[in-house]
């Protein structure tokens, strides 16, 4: 049985750039669903909600998401492990902020397909 063929411009259209072209067909599902299923997580997307207007304190984003410090940070270093976010140390703050301008796309579609 023959497997479907997978249009990659399809996947280059709703995640472009977020999908190395150097990479096969199957290699680009698997990036589209890692990032995916990196952005899958209800405090993973609130934090990123907070980081759309700029850059945040971890103590910042904890008192938006209503979270602990150790949660928080777990969700951060998950987003910056898949290169979504970034940070800087200044003294004994780390600021973070966006740093994959297509997550704001992302959440935009997510409003507009799921309401605010």
């Amino acid at each position: 049985m023959t497997r479907p063929r997978f249009d990659n411009t399809r996947i280059d259209a709703q995640l472009p750039g977020m999908t190395p072209p150097e990479l096969d067909v199957d290699e680009q599902l698997c990036h589209a669903a890692a990032i995916i299923k990196c952005l899958g997580h209800p405090l993973r997307l609130r934090i990123l909600e907070a980081l759309e207007s700029g850059e945040m304190t971890v103590s910042a984003l904890q008192e938006y998401a209503a979270a602990s410090q150790s949660t928080v940070s777990q969700q951060l270093s998950i987003l910056r492990g898949k290169a979504v976010v970034d940070c800087r140390r200044e003294g004994v703050h780390v600021y973070y902020w966006i740093t994959e301008p297509r997550v704001h796309r992302i959440l935009a579609c997510l409003r507009e397909c799921c309401g605010d």
